[in-house]
């Protein structure tokens, strides 16, 4: 029994006539005849009072013209899902960042919402370390992170290039000088991030290569908490530019030139390698690129090689 028989199945019990159904359908009436009587044989029963002129159904034809017309709606139902899809009238896109990642996110979200703003948009705040788990798991559409991806099933596309900078409270005693030695800030308290990346481990390789102490005497859970506390005259840190640009536009943080950690970080999207991206994951890309390429530095859209 398939779609194809129970459609022919309704037209014949709707029109009350074969040949009428044969119409309906552009079929001749006894291909449609050949139809009613195979899906008779399947099901075993007999649909239609072969005596009357009328196409009466029998008590199994009844049954079935209920459960046929509820297939058939639902056949409906699914063509209409599928077009609304397409058309971007409905439709999820999930993303997984961190807290740093997501704030590249933000004004992407704002434009890809005001174009489609039937379909959800949900960030998944992730370890860094664990975005290409949620891709691959398709707990996520793509994911951003700061570093290179080494697993060989996800590709990555780098979309935005930030910065490492030092920051310190207005009233700090660097603040005035603008920059500072990587030996001068060996004798400062740094306040950390106490999630391990590769950011840190860099920080902390750079300290021993210039045989400087890195003093990390205070460790916090957050990047905003680390801001504030910063803001209060407590030590100085090392922070992505990104995270921190209305504070040094507005002045409640300064930033600081350290010329010994010239440290460039490039963000990327990540993506399962072999994917068919769904509707709302695609416009999503399309809109990255082409707000790259309208906005131009820190944005850009490059497809790495593996």
């Amino acid at each position: 029994m398939d779609l194809f028989q129970l459609e022919t199945f309704l037209a014949v019990a709707e029109e009350r006539s074969f040949s009428r159904a044969a119409a309906r359908l552009h079929r001749t009436q006894p291909a449609v005849s050949q139809v009613i009587a195979k899906l008779e044989a399947e099901l075993g029963e007999t649909l239609l009072e072969r005596s009357s002129r009328d196409g009466t159904l029998t008590d199994a034809g009844e049954v079935l013209k209920e459960y046929a017309q509820k297939m058939l709606n639902l056949r409906a139902d699914a063509s209409s899902a599928l077009a609304d899809l397409r058309s971007m009238h409905t439709g999820k896109l999930t993303l997984a960042a961190n807290e740093y990642t997501c704030l590249y996110l933000l004004p992407l979200i704002h434009a890809f919402r005001r174009e489609h703003p039937r379909v959800k948009v949900a960030v998944q705040r992730t370890l860094a370390s664990r975005v290409a788990d949620e891709v691959l798991q398709h707990s996520a559409d793509m994911g951003v992170v700061s570093f290179r991806p080494e697993d060989p099933q996800v590709r990555s596309i780098a979309v935005y290039r930030d910065e490492l900078v030092c920051v310190v409270s207005p009233s700090h005693p660097l603040a005035k000088a603008g920059k500072a030695t990587l030996q001068r800030l060996g004798r400062e308290s740094f306040v950390a991030h106490n999630v391990p990346s590769p950011l840190r481990q860099k920080v902390i390789a750079a300290f021993k290569r210039h045989k400087q102490p890195l003093k990390m005497e205070v460790e916090l859970p957050s990047l905003d908490a680390i801001k504030r506390f910063v803001q209060k005259g407590d030590g100085v840190a090392l922070v992505p530019k990104l995270t921190v640009e209305n504070d040094l536009e507005s002045g409640t943080l300064v930033g600081i030139a350290i010329p010994e950690l010239p440290m460039e970080r490039r963000l990327r999207l990540v993506l399962r390698r072999q994917a068919t991206l769904s509707h709302a994951a695609q416009a999503f890309l399309k809109l990255v690129e082409g707000h790259a390429e309208r906005h131009g530095d820190p944005f850009c859209f490059a497809v790495e090689r593996s």
